[in-house]
């Protein structure tokens, strides 16, 4: 390690939410002190560090409580790129402040900030025609019918194998993070940077000039990709609750990937092995930071982020 090396790092959903818990506040912030021990670890070990998270289950509950304030109270709500703002400023008030408590304890005076970050989509990509990205909750037959009747706009798609229904959005690919010329600035004088949470919030540019909200949501591994690559980072580290890529994942033969070339590996995303709804977006990502001139990849759980910094776990994608 260089000193003063800069690395991303993407927080999966387990840093703020873990299974069977509901989503109250003091949950989700209990899990952010936990992980603000393991990038803290980061921070001791001299890297510059920038932080970006998703936000699946928390804009499908602020969606859901909009959309109860307009039933119960008639409170107009809020679009989805609004809330996807609402989202970045809860949580990342979560990760600075956790983030700041762990680093005191240790005697380490760094200062971290949220910045609301805007990511410029095009405004002709496919997925507009195609909404994929399922937010909220499930709801019936009945209930989405019935929510149809109030939000005509809205697109749901039947899930099956859980049972249920879902809105879809659309999740157009991240071109430009807005606010990187900022978010480098910040980084270059000394702090620790949460940014493009949960993919950043969608804009399109029209005429080249004036920036508007899109109702979408971004995958947040690749908009993470794109954070890494604008701002230079070295490495790039996608965090999630399993210990790497995997081939064949789940089946008696699943082989875990350990140190692999990006060529390689965009051979095997080519031919299909990673799931588009889970594996799929962090092995693209990965990919893509190389391509687009990175050092490294990585790919890891949460709790052995040291050990996969340091070699010792999870999946390197180098080129």
């Amino acid at each position: 390690m260089s000193e003063g090396e800069l690395i991303v790092v993407a927080l999966g959903g387990n840093a703020l939410l873990r299974r069977g818990e509901k989503g109250s506040f003091e949950e989700q912030y209990n899990n952010v002190r936990r992980t603000s021990r393991f990038l803290a670890d980061l921070v001791e070990m001299g890297y510059k560090l920038v932080i970006t998270h998703g936000n699946g289950p928390q804009i499908g509950a602020t969606l859901l409580r909009h959309d109860a304030g307009k039933r119960m109270y008639d409170i107009p709500p809020f679009p989805m790129d609004v809330c996807g703002a609402e989202t970045q400023g809860f949580i990342g008030y979560m990760i600075q402040q956790a983030l700041r408590n762990e680093l005191k304890r240790r005697g380490i005076d760094k200062y971290v900030i949220t910045v609301v970050t805007r990511v410029i989509v095009d405004e002709d990509d496919p997925a507009f025609q195609n909404p994929s990205k399922p937010v909220g909750k499930f709801y019936t037959k009945e209930e989405m019918e019935e929510l149809k009747r109030i939000h005509p706009e809205y697109v749901f798609k039947e899930d099956k194998a859980r049972g249920g229904w879902r809105r879809v959005v659309p999740s157009p690919d991240p071109k430009i993070i807005a606010e990187r010329h900022a978010i480098k600035t910040l980084v270059e004088a000394g702090f620790i940077v949460v940014a493009s949470g949960g993919g950043g919030i969608p804009i399109v540019e029209v005429d080249g000039v004036e920036a508007r909200g899109v109702e979408a949501v971004i995958d947040k591994d690749l908009a993470g990709e794109r954070l890494a690559a604008l701002l230079g980072a070295s490495r790039f580290i996608i965090l999630t609750d399993v210990d790497g890529a995997y081939l064949n994942y789940g089946k008696p033969n699943q082989k875990k990937i350990g140190r692999i070339k990006a060529s390689e590996l965009r051979k095997l995303y080519d031919e299909g092995h990673f799931p588009p709804g889970s594996m799929g977006p962090k092995v693209l990502a990965a990919i893509r930071f190389i391509e687009d001139g990175g050092k490294e990849a990585i790919i890891a759980e949460l709790s052995q982020l040291k050990d996969a910094i340091e070699g010792r776990a999870g999946t390197h994608v180098v080129p």
